[in-house]
């Protein structure tokens, strides 16, 4: 969203397990984090971190050592009430499972993308979150129309997919009945890019970095079709000598 112009905050739930900071690569240059807004009497001006590859992207970072219940209903809401008056765009980065942490990220939410991956067990644990955004948002509870849905498949391999190895996309979207935002396929380059602490989006020739792109213009709203998830099959001499194939079609 940032790359597309849009001013954007990115807000780590996962309190305890903070590593939003590590991926995006500002992890010695976190001070103050959200417990310390809530709490602590620290200005969001003074925890808010400017990411070094765009000026329009802005982290909050999470708390590396307190626990989840160090989050209250009525900090978060002032903490994204404030966020509203600077930013476009309010990223809520929710923690995997459905502990105070995920339940703070989806109750505020006006759109959610729900990121799975084609397998049985991270596809029942998407249709409860689903279920969750349905009964538990803020949307929800007031009546309001509902949170905006989308499903985001990631380490999508299509030659698994097709010899029966992992769901196909046409499986998940069937079974968590929610519009599909886009596929990212498997790929060597997102484990490359989170360890150097530089996202992904910046390997401009990467796949993955124009699957994720695709999805952002499609949540903007343009009708963009899938693309690159297709993958050619490797011969057996293929398959011994590569380290891993980026041809697709």
């Amino acid at each position: 969203m940032a790359l597309r112009g849009f001013k954007t905050c990115v807000i780590d739930f996962d309190v305890g397990l903070r590593n939003l900071d590590l991926v995006m690569g500002c992890e010695r240059r976190v001070v103050y984090d959200i417990v310390n807004v809530m709490n602590d009497g620290i200005t969001l001006n003074q925890a808010l971190i400017k990411d070094k590859h765009n000026s329009n992207l802005f982290i909050l970072a999470a708390s590396q050592t307190r626990d989840k219940d160090a989050l209250t209903d009525e900090g978060v809401a002032r903490i994204i009430e404030e966020l509203k008056e600077t930013f476009d765009y309010i990223v809520c980065d929710s923690p995997a499972g459905i502990e105070r942490g995920a339940i703070h990220a989806l109750y505020h939410a006006d759109e959610a993308v729900v990121v799975v991956n084609p397998e049985v067990s991270s596809v029942r644990d998407s249709d409860r979150i689903l279920g969750l955004l349905q009964s538990r948002s803020r949307r929800a509870v007031e009546g309001l129309e509902p949170v905006k849905e989308h499903l985001l498949i990631t380490r999508y391999d299509p030659v698994r997919a097709a010899e029966g190895q992992m769901l196909s996309i046409e499986d998940v979207v069937d079974i968590l009945a929610c519009p599909l935002l886009g596929v990212v396929l498997e790929s060597r380059e997102v484990l490359e890019a989170s360890n150097k602490g530089v996202p992904v989006v910046h390997e401009h020739e990467s796949l993955a970095a124009m699957a994720y792109m695709d999805a952002v213009d499609r949540l903007l709203g343009k009708e963009i079709p899938l693309r690159h998830i297709r993958r050619k099959k490797l011969s057996f001499l293929e398959k011994v000598f590569s380290r891993g194939v980026k041809d697709a079609v």
